[in-house]
Order: C-alpha cells, then structure tokens, then sequence
C-alpha cells in the first residue's frame, strides 16, 4: 500500500504537457511550456546549483566533444555540472525524463536510448551564441531540452533563449524567458537557437535524449 508521504508528493513533470510537446514536435520540431516541471523541485535545484556556483566546483563549459573539446568565451560562458543522480531532486528530474523518454519512444517510434543532461550556470554577462546541438547525420543527440530553474525572473534580466525557423536562421519564432518551470524541448539537428546575455545569475538543466550509435567497438553515447 502506498504510503500517505509518496500519494501526496506532486509529479515532477506536468503529465498532461507531455500530450501538447508530442504534438508540437510533430508540428513545428519545437515546444515551450510553462509551469511544467514543479516548481518545488524546481526550487530544490536551484539551491543545488547556487552552492555548487558559490563554491567553485562548477566546470567551465567549451564546445566540441573528446580532443575537439575547447573553451570559448566569446562563443559561450556558462558553466555546468553533469547531472548524476547525486540528490534527490536530481533523481526526481532524471526519472521524469526517463518517463518523458518513453513517452516519445511510443509516439514518435525515435529509437532513444538514454538521456544526459547538466545543470548550466550563467553568471551576469555571459551568453551562447547560436548553433545547432547536434549536426545532420554526424551525431546522436535527438532532442534537445532545457529545463529553467531561476523563480521571479525579473523583466529586464536578459538570458531568454532565441529559437530560430530551420530553414531561416535568421528569422526568430520563438524567445523563452528563464522562468522556473518553464520547460523546452526541440530536434536537435534542425532547431538553431542561441542563449541572450543574462543580466541575473541565469540557472537552467539541458539535457539531449540520444540513440545508441556505437559502432566498431567505439562507445556512443559518450561524454
């Protein structure tokens, strides 16, 4: 019998969202969704990675995977911390995504193999210029998601995050607001979009579901 303390706990994840995103990937290769992660939890991890960011053990994110991996502040200032099951409130987001991951695999028949996903700090100032997540053909990531943690975001804070029309990039159709449980999700190979410069520390999870690419012995999905 389920005990009085778990039938109350909130689901991480809106479940009725789930229908709309379905449905807007189909559509547009794109959704945006507010007040769909719970914004206890939402709480919960923003607290998380405000420590980790006034104790220094947050790594300096770069571009590029493996030996390509560089750092460029002029392309991208944030900095991350690989999501690891390490706390509850991380556990409770990676299993909402484990049933978000299911989900697609039944609707949209994606092949998904598993999820990766870091927490992204980014202090006043910094930004993410524009790019795709994944290039056509040469990777794994399939859909991309970003989860927004900062409660009350101010008007003026800046850190919005710009998608643009796949067959235009430089026409924008969308612009998210940094808002604690406002989730989004889009293809990763076809959707360009690019992080504003945030004028208020900026906090966020992204997080790409992936197929199994491994081939010859060589591991893929690897970090």
């Amino acid at each position: 019998m389920m005990s009085s303390s778990t039938a109350l706990t909130p689901p991480a994840f809106e479940p009725s969202a789930q229908i709309d995103l379905v449905d807007a990937l189909i559509e547009q290769g794109w959704y945006v969704g507010h007040n769909v992660i719970n914004q206890e939890l939402c709480y919960a991890l923003h607290r998380e990675l405000h420590h980790m960011a006034e104790h220094d053990v947050l790594d300096e994110a770069g571009i590029g995977r493996g030996q390509h991996h560089h750092l460029r502040k002029d392309i991208r200032g944030d900095a991350i911390h690989w999501l690891d099951r390490e706390s509850d409130a991380q556990r409770r987001y990676l299993d909402a995504m484990a049933n978000l991951q299911q989900a697609l695999n039944q609707a949209l028949f994606l092949g998904l193999f598993e999820y990766e996903a870091h927490f992204a700090h980014y202090p006043p100032g910094a930004f993410y210029q524009r790019h795709l997540d994944s290039f056509r053909g040469r990777a794994n990531r399939v859909i991309s998601t970003v989860g927004y943690l900062n409660p009350h975001w101010p008007s003026d804070g800046g850190g919005e995050m710009v998608i643009y029309h796949p067959d235009d990039p430089s026409r924008e159709i969308a612009r998210v607001v940094p808002e604690a449980g406002t989730f989004a999700c889009f293809l990763s190979e076809t959707i360009p979009h690019e992080v504003l410069p945030t004028r208020c520390p900026r906090a966020s999870i992204a997080g790409w579901f992936r197929r199994n690419a491994s081939l010859g012995g060589v591991l893929d999905p690897a970090r």
